[in-house]
């Protein structure tokens, strides 16, 4: 189990952040008392780690595997009284718990799930479905949840018992939890299903799944399964020591699961107390933008209103995020990743050429990383489609500002690839641009440095008519997303095979490729890797790149990852700066953070014009900037909500 760490209270903005827990603790069948105290003492600790809401296992009070016990009033009235005495012990813990009970009402008795909160009993949540097959013999003892809620005295309190009880947060909005209880989640369409249409966004699982070989990986595929169809936050508690093992083994497979991903998940057979900061504001983000994500309204004696004084730490917030959310944290994963990815590329590239019919192809070739995946892309479509790789035509063009470095790379590995290499310099043709226009080539201006980009495209446009062959795009997403391109210049091509490839992604797009191709082509990849990115526009300085574009826009790990929470989620400035702030502390500091992120959404702003023109692309990940795909938005919106949050937060921060 992760261990809890003492945090205090703090005033910074929980930004949709709420901390869960599944808790199991060691009990013994039909001791009721000593299992509510083992009961009190996590509720207790959880609270004191700030974590706001916790459930406990299927029939944790009495123990599951008790049996015709069951039947018997002695347990039943033991059962009740844990409850209450649960009850008056955590009346003054800001905290809501679910802990398992059987309730009995006039004949029939319930499977339920006691939620309770500042001393309340709000509600007894019954499970919908009694498995009754192999080793399982509920129907025996328990009757299924009624149609409708019922009025129920228990634990000395007025309540309401039923299935698909919403539990609301007055404090907390994006707070509705629902309670599911061990079997319905394993059933075709389980209540929960439901109650978040209605809104649920954390649903609790009270469970007790006795343990048999690869019942583990399947219990987590649907625990994260379901998380993701619901855009839901999905604790599951499962019973462990202390069941008997007449029959069942118990393991306390504890599981913390959020719109597919898993949290937190516990080893098996061991006890405690698993915690998760799960993000609400996400998950209703995520609702919002899917279109077939339908909601529906609850009835309104299923929902079930609440208050308690809870705060989130935000300062002390035990969950972390990727520096670079584009790429895979896993080796394998990224290397399956990668190889899927330049498919996807090559196949979107494969089918524009076979519609067409056009049979060449041609690239600029920079010795730079987006040129150079552009270039291995291209290798890769021509070969699906069993054209020769003389009919790529890879031309470099150097300029003013093109090193040797480069130039050779560029060369390199046109040669080593087998596609057919030119070399034309623009240096004459873009003199005479300056002396036709008027402009003083001693101003290295955006004149001095887009006249050469707008002649390498030129040049690129007009071969391609010679051929016949389509002019294959290079920018990469990040440079959209800034605008860091030349307008009708690098901005325009043929078919850009790179425009949903982040910058972050493009290096390990050719570091998978030079692990791939070995010998020469892999020496000279890894040298493409190894180059400052630079457009090369401004003069060298003793041979050397000149101009570095991270120094003029920023470093790139932050951008995209600005990028992706705020094209992704909608997250606000200021919780994108907080997330960034967690994510690269002692890499940047807080001032340079935001002297970035400040950067990053103005320039996002400014430049969407050129975003609004782009030419066709495939898209490869979850974001991209098509204003035909994924991204429509006014070329002239204004940023100054934006710049507004973030000037509000520099003064608090005192950036």
């Amino acid at each position: 189990m992760i261990k809890l760490q003492k945090t205090d209270s703090a005033a910074v903005p929980s930004d949709g952040f709420f901390r869960t827990a599944a808790a199991t603790p060691v009990i013994r069948v039909a001791n009721c008392e000593e299992n509510a105290q083992a009961v009190y003492q996590q509720i207790a600790a959880c609270a004191e780690h700030n974590v706001g809401a916790v459930v406990f296992p299927e029939l944790a009070l009495t123990g599951y595997t008790c049996g015709d016990l069951f039947h018997d009033c002695t347990l039943q009235k033991a059962a009740e009284n844990a409850l209450a005495w649960l009850l008056k012990k955590t009346a003054s813990l800001p905290i809501l718990f679910a802990v398992g009970v059987p309730v009995l009402h006039g004949a029939s008795l319930y499977n339920c799930a006691a939620v309770c909160c500042g001393g309340r009993l709000l509600g007894l949540s019954a499970k919908r479905f009694l498995p009754n097959y192999s080793e399982f013999y509920e129907q025996r003892w328990f009757t299924p949840a009624p149609q409708t809620p019922l009025s129920v005295s228990f634990a000395g309190q007025e309540t309401t018992l039923g299935s698909g009880l919403l539990y609301t947060c007055h404090e907390l909005p994006e707070l509705v939890i629902g309670v599911e209880i061990c079997e319905d989640l394993w059933v075709p369409a389980p209540p929960s299903i439901a109650m978040a249409q209605a809104g649920a966004t954390v649903i609790f699982n009270a469970s007790a799944s006795d343990e048999v070989i690869s019942k583990a990986e399947y219990r987590q595929d649907l625990v994260r399964g379901q998380s993701a169809r619901l855009y839901c936050t999905y604790v599951y508690a499962d019973a462990g020591e202390g069941e008997s093992t007449t029959d069942l083994v118990f393991a306390a497979h504890n599981l913390i699961a959020e719109g597919g991903s898993v949290l937190s998940s516990s080893p098996l057979f061991q006890t405690g107390i698993l915690t998760a900061d799960t993000d609400l504001e996400r998950l209703l983000q995520e609702r919002r933008r899917t279109t077939t994500w339908q909601d529906v309204p609850a009835p309104a004696e299923t929902v079930i209103p609440f208050s308690f004084d809870y705060a989130f730490d935000r300062q002390h917030l035990q969950r972390r995020f990727p520096r670079t959310p584009f790429v895979p944290e896993s080796t394998k994963d990224l290397a399956e990743r990668c190889d899927r990815i330049l498919s996807l590329q090559a196949n979107g590239l494969k089918t524009r050429l076979k519609h067409t019919g056009i049979r060449s192809a041609v690239i600029g070739i920079s010795g730079g990383l987006d040129s150079t995946l552009a270039l291995l892309v291209t290798v890769r479509a021509f070969d699906l489609l069993g054209l020769p790789r003389s009919g790529i035509t890879a031309i470099s063009m150097p300029g003013f500002g093109t090193t040797g470095r480069t130039k050779s790379n560029a060369e390199g590995l046109s040669r080593a690839l087998g596609v057919a290499f030119r070399e034309i310099p623009i240096g004459a043709a873009v003199h005479q641009h300056f002396a036709d226009i008027g402009h003083d080539e001693a101003v290295q201006d955006i004149t001095y440095e887009n006249s050469q980009a707008r002649e390498r495209t030129q040049i690129l446009m007009d071969i391609s008519n010679q051929s016949g062959g389509l002019v294959i795009g290079t920018g990469d997403l990040s440079e959209l997303a800034l605008g860091w391109a030349t307008y009708n210049g690098d901005h325009m091509s043929m078919y850009g095979v790179n425009a949903s490839i982040p910058k972050t992604l493009v290096r390990h797009l050719v570091r998978y490729a030079a692990q791939a191709f070995g010998g020469e082509i892999s020496r000279i990849l890894l040298d493409v890797l190894d180059t400052p990115v630079s457009p090369e526009l401004l003069p060298p300085k003793d041979g050397k790149i000149a101009q570095k574009t991270e120094e003029v826009v920023g470093p790139y790990e932050l951008h995209d990852y600005f990028l992706y929470y705020m094209l992704r989620f909608g997250f606000s400035p200021a919780k994108i700066y907080r997330m960034a702030a967690d994510t690269f502390a002692g890499i940047y500091s807080p001032s340079e953070i935001f002297r970035w992120l400040k950067k990053f959404y103005q320039r996002f702003f400014h430049q969407q014009f050129k975003r609004s023109c782009l030419p066709d692309s495939p898209k490869v990940g979850t974001i991209t900037l098509s204003p035909r795909g994924d991204w429509r938005m006014p070329s002239d919106a204004s940023v100054h909500l934006w710049m507004k949050e973030l000037d509000k937060l520099a003064d608090t921060l005192s950036l």
